[in-house]
């Protein structure tokens, strides 16, 4: 069932290395969850949420009370002397790409749930969506730099090797989200619905944010952990800094002060951004259950295109 992480019948070589197996059995938890989700009704939301190119014409069929007046074709109505409304279907071909951080802040989580993991399944979910309604899926990992570019695809087993490389990153790294996302740019040469997964911590974002929303459909989902804006005021601390692994020694109740001021001001200037460039940006915590906030999200984008 999961070609992907078949055990290799020849002696493994440093070309093809073996999966760790507690790696194999989190991919097909996350594989099995998701999929559940998409049969549940995800996959559904997100059709109604993401429109492709356009429509295109299919027939022409008589008039039926409810259909909307703006439908009705004129001239079969004047030649066949009863009202015909001309029936459109929509044409998808729509490309769904996400661009996952994966730098070292992102190994971290005081709740249920590691944000690296939490990017996994919200990738691993809105993938599977997109395949169930025959969109095709690729992805990008982003550190310091662009890591790894997929280019999109309608095969399962595409999403499954995003979840493996997500999963499988080293913890450590740094970030910078303005660089790596400006090298994915140049490779993907489709317009896409781009969702951008990140924490968004210590990674300003201006010149590439601003040409990702001006050539594709643009999704911030931003990993919000409580404790990545307020640290306990306590007394003197030792904090590892989860990308440099660097230690310094603080007072507690200082640091925390500075750390939440200086946040605050980071998030609200990307925020800022964000409706300046009328683009989405969606909120999952770690210490909260993701699906409502997902689906809500679905809903109020199929409300504008209904307006």
């Amino acid at each position: 069932m999961f070609g992907f992480f078949r055990r290799p019948t020849t002696p493994p070589s440093e070309d093809r290395p073996l999966l760790p197996a507690d790696l194999v059995r989190k991919v097909r938890r996350i594989e099995i969850s998701t999929k559940r989700l998409v049969d549940q009704g995800v996959a559904g939301d997100y059709h109604s949420a993401f429109k492709g190119r356009g429509v295109e014409f299919a027939e022409v069929r008589p008039y039926e009370p409810g259909d909307e007046i703006r439908t009705i074709d004129w001239n079969v109505t004047a030649r066949m002397g009863h009202p015909y409304v001309k029936r459109y279907i929509e044409e998808r071909d729509l490309t769904v790409f996400t661009a996952v951080d994966v730098s070292g802040s992102l190994q971290y989580g005081s709740r249920a749930i590691l944000k690296r993991e939490l990017a996994a399944e919200i990738t691993a979910l809105l993938s599977f969506a997109a395949l169930r309604n025959q969109d095709r899926v690729g992805a990008a990992l982003l550190g310091e730099n662009l890591e790894l570019f997929l280019r999109p695809n309608r095969r399962r087993n595409q999403v499954l090797r995003i979840l493996r490389e997500v999963l499988l990153r080293p913890a450590g790294g740094g970030t910078n989200l303005e660089r790596g996302l400006g090298q994915m740019l140049k490779s993907l040469k489709q317009r896409s619905v781009l969702f951008l997964i990140s924490d968004f911590l210590d990674s300003p974002l201006s010149t590439s944010l601003k040409a990702a929303a001006s050539a594709h459909d643009l999704v911030l989902i931003e990993l919000y952990d409580p404790k990545d804006h307020q640290l306990p005021r306590t007394g003197p601390v030792v904090l590892r800094d989860a990308e440099t692994g660097r230690l310094v020694t603080a007072s507690g109740r200082q640091l925390a002060r500075q750390l939440g001021d200086q946040r605050r001001a980071q998030r609200q200037e990307m925020v800022q951004l964000v409706r300046k460039l009328g683009v989405d940006h969606l909120t999952l915590r770690t210490d909260r259950p993701y699906l409502s906030s997902l689906v809500g999200f679905f809903e109020q984008r199929r409300r504008r295109y209904q307006r």
